[in-house]
């Protein structure tokens, strides 16, 4: 999926599989967008963070255009913008920081709540890339899970980037749909009274991780309005280390029968 094909100058191609629900995953758009943006800068520079619009729903069956802008060469940063597109137009755009490392003091705030580990809970999935374990919890506007890639993939930081990007876009639904006074108490897509949409997502990277290893994502929402909530979350390694934070604002309305 990560394998990306130059078509001309800054342009690239890619493709997906069909997904349970339909259509494309936007974590799948996210972590693409950013291989390709990676494509057009120098090695030596990290993604530090990304922004971006999912604009309309992909489709499997037709390739993805990746088109990067080369915004900014800087000397400790640089930025690029991605569209993605397929025959109908533009589904996805997104611009990404990159820096150079610097020694600098590193201070964290953010802790990771006593949860069950995930040996402790079981797994809940609908990828063939990645684990999911669901925490137990009854906090309305909460989604918490442990998280961890399971396709093979090599120890390279910005491959590592894209893989926590494709995590990303699971959880914030999840913990924005709990504030809903229909919510359910199930995640059966067959039964699932709500139609989601992702609107807007943004990924900052912290820390160095592997993640072939568990990540707790836990995302919390505080704000359901005109069918869009907010939803903010931080990414923990088991050992309690902050390497990611999270918001997305998603679309939750009900289906109409």
């Amino acid at each position: 999926m990560m394998t990306l094909e130059q078509h001309g100058p800054d342009t690239y191609v890619g493709t997906g599989p069909s997904y349970p629900w339909g259509g494309l995953y936007g974590g799948q758009i996210v972590a693409q967008s950013l291989r390709a943006a990676a494509a057009t800068v120098d090695p030596g520079f990290v993604v530090h963070s990304l922004h971006s619009y999912f604009i309309r729903s992909g489709d499997s069956s037709q390739p993805i255009r990746f088109e990067v802008d080369r915004l900014r060469n800087g000397r400790s940063f640089v930025t690029r913008q991605v569209v993605a597109r397929q025959p109908i137009g533009a589904i996805f755009q997104m611009a990404a920081s990159f820096q150079t490392p610097e020694d600098a003091p590193e201070v964290q705030l953010a802790t990771m709540r006593d949860v069950p580990g995930p040996d402790e809970v079981e797994s809940e999935t609908w990828s063939e890339v990645f684990d999911r374990r669901f925490v137990p919890n009854d906090e309305p506007g909460r989604a918490t899970a442990w998280l961890k890639m399971t396709a093979p993939m090599p120890a390279d930081p910005l491959l590592q980037a894209c893989a926590l990007a494709y995590e990303s876009d699971d959880l914030p639904t999840d913990a924005v749909v709990s504030l809903h006074p229909d919510r359910p108490q199930h995640r059966n897509f067959e039964e699932y009274p709500f139609f989601s949409a992702s609107l807007d997502h943004s990924v900052w990277f912290h820390r160095p991780f592997d993640a072939h290893e568990w990540l707790l994502h836990d995302l919390t929402s505080h704000a359901l309005m005109s069918s869009r909530g907010l939803a903010t979350g931080h990414v923990f390694t088991r050992a309690g280390l902050h390497v990611a934070t999270v918001t997305q604002e998603a679309l939750i309305r009900t289906k109409r029968h």
